[in-house]
């Protein structure tokens, strides 16, 4: 009872001060969003700034770049939905056919080594490989015969939204499919054998066991993914773009992170930036509360 009780003690002391910073550093931040209602100065400070109302939500749907930032957020947001989003799926699907060992750590090793890499390091190491001066692509493309001369990869917009989707792929699919591997290894391997025995074979497995038994955790991270539906990405875009410098680049690779950076934070325009934010955060939690109750109601595993 005594060791019982000292364990619950330990525990509480741990937890308390998890509990505290929770509050200082996300809960106590939230008055933060206030400011979008005001015309916020920091020489007045938070109580001193007129409040204003709806003035900077107005001035963000209003300005001229609205529509296009909207467009590129969500588009990206859907090619990282539909092509990003499975990728890890179908590796970790791949790497449990795999029967050397070795192999399979090797590759695993390998997959989700760039994940760890910052995107600094990844933006600095493709704009070496697309360069026009030595760029690996382009010397390879031209030892093929498929180019004749170098191609400005990123000053050309056609371009812009496969190469982001496709870094950000390489980066993140081996780190990713370590959730799915792990809920593959929760399978129970009589079902395989019990298939096995009626003549199922491997794609067989694959289709009728494996996949429906990884549902829960896919729709799980379905739903994460469309509350994210307009995060389509800051640090990547912003350093593919040259801190948002690159104006050619900037119809298709505007979102509205980068966008609330560059006019709202560089210009210190406080109040118009977290007005931004704000619209951002209140309709990813309605994307997110949607596909919830999409889930629960087609039956499947849901948040709540």
């Amino acid at each position: 009872m005594t060791r019982r009780f000292i364990q619950q003690w330990d525990l509480q002391i741990l937890v308390i001060p998890a509990i505290i910073m929770i509050f200082i550093f996300s809960y106590i931040p939230m008055w933060g969003v206030l400011t979008a209602f005001q015309d916020y100065s920091p020489a007045k400070g938070f109580l001193g700034s007129e409040w204003v109302g709806f003035k900077h939500f107005r001035m963000f749907f209003n300005a001229p770049e609205f529509w296009q930032i909207m467009r590129n957020t969500i588009v990206i947001s859907l090619l990282k939905l539909f092509i990003a989003f499975p990728a890890p799926i179908v590796l970790a699907l791949m790497l449990n056919e795999v029967k050397n060992a070795a192999f399979k750590r090797l590759v695993q090793t390998i997959s989700y080594l760039p994940h760890f890499i910052s995107w600094v390091i990844v933006s600095g190491f493709v704009i070496s490989l697309l360069s026009v001066d030595n760029g690996s692509v382009n010397i390879l493309m031209q030892k093929v015969n498929l180019i004749d001369e170098p191609v400005h990869w990123l000053s050309i917009p056609e371009y812009f939204w496969s190469i982001l989707i496709s870094t950000g792929i390489w980066k993140d699919i081996g780190f990713g499919a370590i959730v799915y591997l792990a809920a593959i290894a929760g399978v129970d391997p009589s079902m395989y054998e019990a298939a096995s025995i009626d003549g199922a074979g491997r794609f067989r497995q694959l289709v009728s066991i494996t996949i429906p038994s990884i549902a829960p955790v896919i729709i799980i991270f379905l739903i994460l993914q469309v509350g994210q539906i307009l995060n389509a990405g800051f640090e990547e875009i912003l350093l593919l773009t040259n801190q948002g410098q690159n104006v050619v680049l900037r119809p298709v690779a505007e979102t509205i992170d980068t966008y609330v950076y560059r006019v709202g934070i560089e210009n210190y325009r406080f109040s118009y930036a977290t007005a931004a934010g704000l619209f951002k955060s209140v309709i990813s939690v309605g994307l997110l509360v949607i596909a919830n109750k999409i889930a629960r109601k087609l039956g499947n595993s849901s948040l709540w």
